[in-house]
C-alpha cells in the first residue's frame, strides 16, 4: 500500500508535453496523468521556412512552461501529432500541407533540442490514443476513431493497441474507396474516396452538385454564392427545413454509414467514436449514418457496435492525444522492465 501511495505521489509530479503540428498553427501544452492541460500556447507553423528555426522557436516558447512545472526533470517526454507522421521512424514524410518538403526527422530534432524523449505519430492516431486514455474510449480495447473535419482521419485501436501497420501508416480509412470511379479527390486524385464525400469539404461539394442538378428547386443555399458554400452553410439551411440541404446530409450519411459497415466487418470494434466539426450536424447526419451502417452489416455484426461522439473538447483533443503517446510509451517500458 505504501509503495502505491509513493508511486501515485511521484506520478503527480510527472508531466508530458503534447504538440499538435497543424498546417497553419502549432499548438502545445503541458499535461499531467489526469489529462489536465496547463501552460498552453501556440506558434505559427508557416512563419518558419527552415525547420531548425521552427524547432528553436518552439523551444523558446515552451521553455517558460517547462520551468513552471519544475524543469526538465519532471517532463517524461514529448508527444507530437503531425500530418503524415510515422510512429516507427519519428519522421514527417511528404506532408502536402506543410512547407517543409520531403522527409523531416521531427522527433529526433525535438528530442535533441529539448533533451527528452520524443514520440511522433499522425494527428488522427494521436486523437485515438487520447480518446483511449482520457475520453470515450476509456476501458475499451477495440474501437475506431473517425475524425470528420476538413478531411477524414482515423485511428484504429485493436486489443488495446493502436494499429500502425508494418510501415507506420496504417489507418488511412478516409482514403478508402467508397464509390468506385466516383468523385475525384482534390488532393490525392483518387476517385470515390470516403474523404471526398464525408468531410466538411465533401459536404460543400455535394451541396453545389445538388444545386446544379436541381436548378428549378428552391433552396436557401441559392442565396449564398457557390464558392462561399460550406458545410456550416448547408447545416444552417438544413435546420431551417431546406430540402436540398437535408438531402445533402442524407446522402452523406448513407455513404459514411456504408464505409463504417466495412470498417466494422474488418475489425469488429466495440464502438466507433466520431470527432470533429461535421458531427455538429447531429441527427441530420447520424440518423442516416446508423441506418446505412446497419443495413450494410452481416447479421452477426448488426446492433452490436456503438456509434458515439468524442468526450474530448475539440480545442484540447490534439494536445491531449499527442501527450498520451508519452504515457503509452512509458507504460510499455514499465511493463517490459517488470
Amino acid at each position: 500500500m505504501e509503495g502505491k501511495v509513493i508511486q501515485e505521489a511521484e506520478s503527480q509530479k510527472e508531466f508530458a508535453i503534447g504538440i499538435d503540428i497543424g498546417g497553419t498553427n502549432t499548438k502545445y501544452g503541458v499535461v499531467n496523468h489526469r489529462g489536465e492541460i496547463s501552460n498552453e500556447g501556440e506558434i505559427s507553423t508557416t512563419d518558419y521556412k527552415d525547420i531548425h528555426q521552427y524547432i528553436d522557436a518552439l523551444y523558446e516558447k515552451l521553455a517558460p512552461s517547462i520551468a513552471n512545472v519544475g524543469g526538465l526533470e519532471f517532463i517524461k517526454g514529448i508527444g507530437v501529432g503531425a500530418p503524415n507522421g510515422n510512429y516507427y521512424t519519428g519522421t514527417i514524410e511528404y506532408a502536402p500541407n506543410l512547407q517543409w518538403k520531403g522527409i523531416i526527422p521531427m522527433a529526433k530534432l525535438i528530442s535533441d533540442k529539448f533533451g527528452v524523449p520524443c514520440t511522433l505519430t499522425n494527428d488522427a492516431n494521436a486523437a485515438a490514443v487520447g480518446e483511449m486514455m482520457y475520453g470515450a474510449g476509456r476501458g475499451m480495447k477495440d474501437f475506431i476513431m473517425i475524425t470528420l473535419g476538413t478531411g477524414v482521419g482515423s485511428g484504429i485501436i485493436a486489443n488495446g493497441q493502436l494499429i500502425y501497420g508494418h510501415d507506420g501508416f496504417a489507418g488511412e480509412l478516409g482514403h478508402t474507396t467508397t464509390i468506385p470511379g466516383g468523385r475525384v479527390h482534390w488532393g490525392t486524385g483518387l476517385k470515390g474516396s470516403l474523404e471526398a464525400y464525408a468531410s466538411a469539404t465533401g459536404i460543400a461539394i455535394t451541396a453545389k452538385e445538388f444545386l446544379d442538378e436541381r436548378p428549378r428547386e428552391d433552396s436557401l443555399l441559392r442565396k449564398t454564392p457557390h464558392e462561399q458554400i460550406t458545410s456550416k452553410t448547408v447545416y444552417e439551411a438544413a435546420i431551417k427545413g431546406d430540402k436540398i440541404a437535408k438531402d445533402v446530409f442524407e446522402y452523406t450519411g448513407k455513404i459514411l454509414g456504408l464505409s463504417l459497415a466495412n470498417f466494422v466487418m474488418f475489425s469488429s470494434p466495440e464502438a466507433i467514436i466520431l470527432f470533429g466539426g461535421v458531427i455538429k450536424a447531429g441527427k441530420l447526419l447520424m440518423d442516416p449514418v446508423r441506418k446505412s451502417m446497419e443495413e450494410n452489416l452481416l447479421p452477426i455484426f448488426q446492433n452490436k457496435v456503438k456509434l458515439i461522439f468524442s468526450e474530448l473538447k475539440e480545442s484540447d483533443a490534439a494536445i491531449l492525444g499527442a501527450s498520451a503517446l508519452v504515457w503509452e510509451i512509458k507504460k510499455e517500458k514499465d511493463t517490459t522492465e517488470k
